[in-house]
C-alpha cells in the first residue's frame, strides 16, 4: 500500500508503545505476539521491531480453518515475518463448536490456547480502542457486572505468563495510516463484515450511529471501561479483606457463621472474587444471587449447594466448602 503524509499521531505510536511498555518489561524476558495477519497486529510486529525487541520477540499465528483463506494468510504472515527477521510458529487449532460458548468464542478460547503454549513469558496482542469500546458495549447488552464492564484489561497474569496490549489507547484509523506510511499490507478477514456476528453488528451498524451524535463515543467509551477497571479493582481489595476475616482454613473453606455477617452484595461479591481466584467459570448473576441469599437464610440443617461446571460449592460441618470437579 502506498505511504501517506506523516501524520503526528502516526509518528507518536512506537514512543506511546514504548512508553506503555518500559514500566512491563525485564530486560531478560522473552515476548511473543499473536499476528492474525490483520492491520492492528501487522503494525504492533512492525513497532516491536523499531523498538529493538526484535531479538527477543517471536509471533504465533493460529490457523483456525475456518476460512477458506486460513493458507494464503498463513502463508502471507510467514512472508511478511521473513522480512523483518522475526521467528514465526504457525498453530493449527481445531475449533470446538459444540462446546456451547458460539463460534467467535470458541476461536478465541482455541487462540488464548495456543498462544499460552508459548515459551514466552509475555504474550502481546493487538487490540485497539475501538475493540475495547465493542467489548464495553457487548458486555452490557450482555447485563454484565463491574468486571465486564471493565472490558479488555491492558495488562493481566495467564498462569506463568503476563499478557499485554500495548494499542488499547490507538484508535483504529491511526494503525491504518501507521500502515499506510510504512508501505504495510494486511490482511482482510471476510467474517469481521459479517453482521451476523454480535461483535461486528456493533462495528458496523451501531458504533457508527453513536458516533454521528457523540464524535467521541469510541473514546468514551474506552474511558469508561477504565473507570470499571478502577471500580473492579477496589471491590477486590474489599473481597480481599472480606476473605481475611471469615477464617477460611488451609483448603480455603470459610466458616459459614462469618460469611453470614457480611451483607448480600459483599457476600456476592466475595464469592466471585473466590470463583475468580479459583479460575472457575462464574454462574449466571441470577443463579448466583439465589445462593448467597440461601446462605445468608438457610438454617443449621439446611446445606445449600450449587453446581458449576468447574465444580460445587457446598455446606458442611458449617463451612463452604469448593470441590473441584475431576
Amino acid at each position: 500500500m502506498a505511504a501517506t503524509r506523516n501524520k503526528p499521531s502516526v509518528d507518536l505510536l512506537p514512543g506511546r508503545v514504548g512508553d506503555f511498555l518500559a514500566p512491563r518489561l525485564v530486560p531478560a524476558e522473552r515476548i511473543c505476539l499473536g499476528l492474525s495477519g490483520g492491520c492492528d497486529s501487522v503494525v504492533l510486529l512492525h513497532v516491536l521491531r523499531q523498538l529493538g525487541l526484535g531479538e527477543r520477540l517471536t509471533a504465533v499465528h493460529v490457523h483456525h480453518g475456518l476460512s477458506p483463506n486460513a493458507d494464503a494468510w498463513a502463508d502471507f504472515c510467514g512472508d511478511y515475518c521473513a522480512t523483518l527477521g522475526i521467528a514465526l510458529r504457525v498453530v493449527r487449532v481445531a475449533v470446538d463448536r459444540q462446546s456451547g460458548l458460539g463460534l467467535e468464542a470458541a476461536a478465541r478460547a482455541a487462540r488464548y490456547a495456543a498462544l499460552a503454549d508459548s515459551a514466552a513469558e509475555v504474550v502481546m496482542l493487538a487490540q485497539h480502542r475501538g475493540d475495547q469500546a465493542e467489548t464495553l458495549l457487548f458486555n452490557l447488552l450482555r447485563g454484565t457486572g463491574v468486571a465486564g464492564a471493565a472490558g479488555i484489561p491492558a495488562e493481566r497474569r495467564c498462569g506463568r505468563q503476563r499478557l499485554l496490549r500495548p494499542l488499547l489507547g490507538s484508535a483504529r484509523p491511526e494503525l491504518e495510516a501507521y500502515a499506510r506510511q510504512h508501505a504495510l499490507r494486511w490482511i482482510e478477514d471476510e467474517s469481521n463484515a459479517d453482521p451476523h456476528y454480535s461483535r461486528n453488528f456493533l462495528r458496523h451498524q451501531v458504533l457508527p450511529v453513536l458516533r454521528q451524535r457523540f464524535p467521541a463515543a469510541e473514546s468514551s467509551l474506552a474511558q469508561a471501561a477504565q473507570h470499571f477497571a478502577e471500580a473492579d479493582g477496589l471491590l477486590a481489595e474489599l473481597a480481599l479483606a472480606d476473605w481475611q476475616t471469615v477464617g477460611a482454613d488451609a483448603s480455603g473453606a470459610p466458616v459459614v457463621r462469618l460469611l453470614c455477617a457480611l451483607s448480600l452484595p459483599r457476600l456476592k461479591n466475595l464469592l466471585r472474587y473466590r470463583l475468580r481466584q479459583l479460575g472457575w467459570r462464574a454462574p449466571a448473576a441470577g443463579r448466583l444471587d439465589e445462593f448467597a441469599r440461601q446462605l445468608l437464610t438457610a438454617g443449621a440443617d439446611r446445606h445449600p449447594r450449587l453446581d458449576l461446571p468447574d465444580g460445587c460449592l457446598c455446606v458442611a460441618a458449617r463451612r463452604l466448602h469448593w470441590l473441584i470437579r475431576k
